[in-house]
């Protein structure tokens, strides 16, 4: 994970740019290495099989204690945990004996197994930070250790191996650490962290991937990005992955975060969506034991405790539990990998003032089409906006007056989706006279970096009373409900429906009733244009 000082330096965007002149394919190696191994800018088994990782990190060089961690997470579905390591350089080195107990642990948990050695974190930045060069004599120090453990184990030579100051630097070194290791005899495949705490904000590894790539003679090595809030808008998550992948470079997320902090809100659902249609890796951040415990994914090491966080990543959409499968190492079936062919262009009818239904010819797939999936789509961004089982769903909660883009992916029982349809553009109808039942009064009650505190005010200006109710209206700048009072929240995407509290139930002719809530955000906190009582458009106040 980037060190908070490291990430309160990250001031810039993500710089665009190309990889060289070379070609604009990675060009296949004549030299194989046994197991795990990269080819065509994919990594594969050694049988050939493609590999997705879906994983955690695990902090083993802090929490050497918490030996349950491998089982816990495998238990969740994850097929592969990304491990703390530590050179002795900062913190108490993990001897042989240990590092061979965790490979151990990875294989009976039928994991695979990413080794990180973490004391180079920021270095140029962090004073206290190792070198390249120091980690790559640590991994030699191991090499009787690791040797054979091809089919299982990731050698991931240094975590975040440089900060904010002249991240240019990160090229040698990162060059001279991975010849160092293949001149040592590892035919691992070898994966390096970018520059900026990881985060690559400035393009360095970007620029430069294509060079650091070339000069691994075996061809197996993969890069490294970790997303923070640096990544906080769908544009540049899908820049940064495309351009790896368009040309042929081998790349996985891995760290990444969801909850918004001091420095922005992560775009947690376009890093996993993207992973999955791209087939990329990712790793979140992590298990449990952070200082700041807003990245963790289990409370207190408890597998049934996971905090918000820890339900995204394992039991969201693009989640590990819908989209993990098991290394074939360990006898996993490779199962169905191919795609539905993409769904026919959707077509709008019974547009309302806050709903469309949309119909779509329908997807055809090798063993059968299970679902579809409907986006709202608005430049580089998508919000997953209904589910269907059928070729046909109405699209709830829009704002009046508005128009929005949709199209549709198809969904095979193995998880994997298909490329996007046509769009479809609808404008939602006026509606009738706003206010004629009903008025919402919306404020921001406190703010802070990351979070807010807000109240809706909801009243029946109409004539009878209301017993039971639903609201709904749509955040913009990706906010997110966490905890509510005066009612409960169900939100998908910017969408959020609230039903109200037994005690809130009721709303009398001329009353009014009051529910609070704290969410987190970004930069941004843009209030809510448009609120439905019911479908009923509400007046504003």
């Amino acid at each position: 994970m980037a060190l908070l000082a490291g990430l309160a330096l990250v001031l810039g965007l993500l710089l665009p740019g190309p990889f060289g002149a070379t070609a604009a394919h990675a060009q296949p190696s004549d030299v194989r290495a046994p197991g795990l191994h990269i080819s065509d800018g994919r990594l594969l088994e050694g049988n050939g099989n493609d590999f997705v990782m879906r994983g955690v990190n695990h902090a083993h060089t802090w929490y050497p204690g918490e030996t349950r961690s491998l089982a816990d997470v495998k238990a969740l579905g994850a097929n592969t945990v990304r491990v703390v390591l530590s050179n002795g350089h900062r913190w108490t080195e993990n001897s042989p004996a240990d590092v061979a107990a965790v490979v151990a642990d990875c294989k009976a948990n039928r994991l695979i197994c990413v080794l990180e050695v973490h004391d180079t974190t920021g270095y140029g930045e962090e004073a206290a930070a190792g070198t390249l060069d120091q980690a790559a004599d640590y991994w030699i120090g191991l090499r009787e250790v690791l040797t054979g453990e091809e089919d299982y184990v990731v050698i991931n030579i240094g975590n975040e191996p440089w900060g904010n100051t002249d991240p240019s630097g990160w090229t040698a070194p990162t060059t001279a650490a991975v010849k160092k290791l293949r001149n040592a005899g590892f035919e691992h495949t070898i994966m390096v962290d970018a520059p900026n705490w990881g985060q690559d904000w400035q393009g360095v590894m970007r620029a430069n991937a294509r060079a650091v790539y070339d000069a691994d003679p075996t061809g197996n090595l993969i890069f490294s990005i970790h997303m923070y809030s640096v990544f906080d808008t769908a544009q540049e998550i899908t820049d940064y992955l495309n351009a790896f992948v368009d040309a042929g470079l081998p790349i996985l997320i891995g760290e990444f975060g969801g909850p918004a902090d001091q420095w922005g809100d992560p775009d947690e659902d376009t890093m996993m969506a993207a992973a999955e249609r791209l087939r990329l890796g990712y790793l979140a951040w992590s298990w449990s034991g952070n200082t700041d415990p807003v990245l963790d994914l289990a409370i207190g090491f408890d597998p049934s405790r996971l905090s918000s966080w820890g339900e995204r990543i394992f039991h969201g959409a693009n989640g590990i539990a819908e989209t993990s499968r098991e290394a074939t190492v360990y006898g996993g079936d490779p199962g169905d990998t191919q795609a539905p062919t993409a769904p026919g262009a959707p077509i709008a009818s019974a547009v309302t003032a806050d709903s469309a239904t949309l119909a779509w010819p329908a997807a055809t797939d090798d063993v059968g089409v299970t679902g579809y999936d409907v986006v709202s789509v608005s430049g580089g961004s998508e919000t997953k906006v209904a589910a269907s089982s059928s070729t046909t769903a109405t699209v709830t909660g829009l704002a009046a007056g508005t128009a929005y883009t949709f199209a549709v992916y198809a969904r095979d029982a193995a998880g994997n989706r298909s490329a996007r349809s046509a769009t479809v553009a609808v404008t939602t109808d006026e509606g009738g006279t706003p206010g004629a039942g009903c008025a919402v009064g919306y404020r921001v009650v406190n703010e802070w970096p990351g979070g807010f505190q807000g109240e809706i005010v909801v009243r029946n200006t109409g004539a009878a009373a209301i017993s039971g109710w639903t609201l709904v209206f749509r955040f913009v700048d990706g906010q997110r409900v966490a905890n509510m009072w005066g009612g409960t929240p169900a939100q998908d995407g910017g969408t959020v429906n609230v039903t109200p509290a037994s005690y809130t139930s009721d709303i009398a002719a001329g009353g009014s009733v009051s529910v609070g809530f704290t969410a987190t955000k970004g930069g941004a906190n843009s209030a809510p244009t448009a609120f439905t009582l019911d479908g009923t458009t509400c007046a504003t106040a």
